[in-house]
């Protein structure tokens, strides 16, 4: 246990020896807009997709099960969706609260 905790110090000394050049890049990905439209825009499409199914459930032309399944779907979007707008107001109150 005590060679495996040694080593794991050993590699943090050698990691801070490096030079900058040999740190890998950082990779590129989506934008904070773009990931969060894309996430919006799915949500979405899952909201309609439970409505339309819900309603063909009720006349008779979808599976019980795959009405369960799709409004269920619908509700976990709709939950993250309030979650990420929660996080959001609760970030901009603590925002407006800092002093200048």
């Amino acid at each position: 246990m005590i060679e495996g905790v040694s080593a794991i110090g050993s590699a943090s000394q050698s990691a801070s020896v490096r030079s900058p050049q040999s740190s890998p890049a950082p990779t590129e990905g989506p934008s904070f807009d773009q990931a969060l439209t894309q996430a919006i825009g799915s949500a979405i499409d899952t909201l309609q997709t439970g409505e339309a199914v819900a309603i063909q459930g009720v006349e008779g032309a979808a599976a019980p099960m795959k009405v369960v399944e799709s409004v269920m779907a619908a509700q976990r979007s709709l939950q993250t969706v309030l979650a990420i707008r929660d996080k959001a107001v609760a970030a901009y109150q603590e925002i407006a609260r800092m002093t200048i």
